[in-house]
């Protein structure tokens, strides 16, 4: 509670974080098959596939003790994986901010999931499904606060509230695994999450140099394919989880 309450006060310190005003502007301008900005819409197939593949494989052991506290986070994270997916790829034909809100849906979805889960397997208590809503309904709103600042309050949009819900996942799961001693496969599924995750963002910022320098991929598109292998990281963790007889994370 500490550790996010001194996010929160740093982050209404820092006054509002506006979107860059060229962030639409990618490096990818490939088109394949009569797909514009090809690479940016196809490699969102990644969380796509991972999520489809989580679902198929966990879906009928969601009740085992190695699945059943933190069910409902990662139901909501693999169902928010398909609808990243989605709403990316039909952000990414023809980017623009309307689009934006239908791609940060489904990521605002995939945070509150993982979040929701691993609180839930290592802190336990009651009211799981409350947090877990309470959660999305947070991501909505971080999103409908940006656009309601971005386009109707007259100056930057804050990005603040939806930068938020991505940062503590980060954050607090490796700390609720430490503390509460859980396995060291989860910690290192995790752990590779994270990994995976940041190197994801440096590509997205380095998006014009990546393709400059590599000639072939973006990177942008390079940033979709590192964020759906740090959710397939987790995916795996839980199949091991199933292979290994494990039991509830604590």
């Amino acid at each position: 509670m500490l550790i996010t309450l001194g996010i929160c006060g740093t982050l209404l310190l820092l006054g509002p974080i506006a979107q860059a005003p060229d962030y639409n502007q990618f490096a990818d301008q490939s088109t394949l098959f009569g797909i514009p900005h090809a690479g940016d819409v196809l490699s969102n197939a990644g969380f796509a596939i991972v999520g489809v593949w989580g679902w198929w494989s966990l879906w009928h052991r969601r009740a085992h003790p190695a699945l059943r506290d933190g069910w409902h986070g990662y139901g909501l994270f693999l169902i928010g994986l398909v609808l990243t997916a989605l709403g990316s790829g039909y952000y990414h034909l023809a980017p623009d901010n309307g689009r934006l809100v239908w791609d940060r849906l489904g990521i605002v979805l995939v945070s509150a999931g993982l979040l929701s889960a691993v609180r839930a397997e290592t802190r336990g208590g009651t009211h799981r499904l409350l947090f877990t809503s309470g959660l999305i309904a947070y991501g909505a709103l971080s999103i409908a606060w940006w656009s309601l600042t971005e386009h109707r309050l007259g100056g930057p949009g804050d990005l603040r509230p939806y930068l938020l819900l991505q940062l503590l996942p980060l954050i607090l799961i490796p700390l609720w695994q430490a503390i509460y001693k859980s396995p060291r496969a989860d910690r290192i599924g995790f752990g590779m999450l994270v990994l995976l995750y940041v190197l994801a963002k440096f590509a997205e910022i380095w998006d014009h140099e990546l393709l400059a320098r590599l000639g072939w991929i973006s990177g942008h598109t390079l940033k979709h394919l590192l964020a759906a292998a740090a959710a397939a990281a987790i995916v795996i963790t839980l199949r091991y989880r199933l292979g290994a007889g494990a039991g509830r994370a604590s």
